[in-house]
């Protein structure tokens, strides 16, 4: 597995808005993937970024219903990085300079 297939999209949400301001990003990543190669694959996707610890978090399909048919959704798992006092920040929205 690449290093950069690792990580598939921040989690944009309330709450991870507000972990944020702690220096703790909540990303998804691959289910395949456990905490060393989630630290590694940040490490090398941002740069000037250490990270301290990772917290992962597996999410379990739900039961969904359209009409008569019912399935469920797919299977995630989040990683939730906190950062080292002096590593630098990860740009989620980077501003366009014009």
């Amino acid at each position: 597995m690449n290093l950069y297939d690792v990580i598939k999209k921040p989690v944009i949400t309330e709450k991870s808005m507000i972990a944020l301001e702690s220096g703790k990003y909540t990303f998804e990543v691959d289910t395949r993937a456990h905490k060393l190669l989630i630290k590694q694959a940040v490490e090398a996707a941002f740069e000037g970024v250490k990270v301290a610890s990772v917290n992962t978090v597996t999410v379990k399909p739900k039961q969904k219903r359209v009409g008569r048919f019912v399935g469920f959704t797919n299977k995630t798992k989040k990683a939730i990085i906190t950062l080292t006092a002096d590593s630098k920040a990860i740009e989620l929205f980077a501003a366009e300079a014009e």
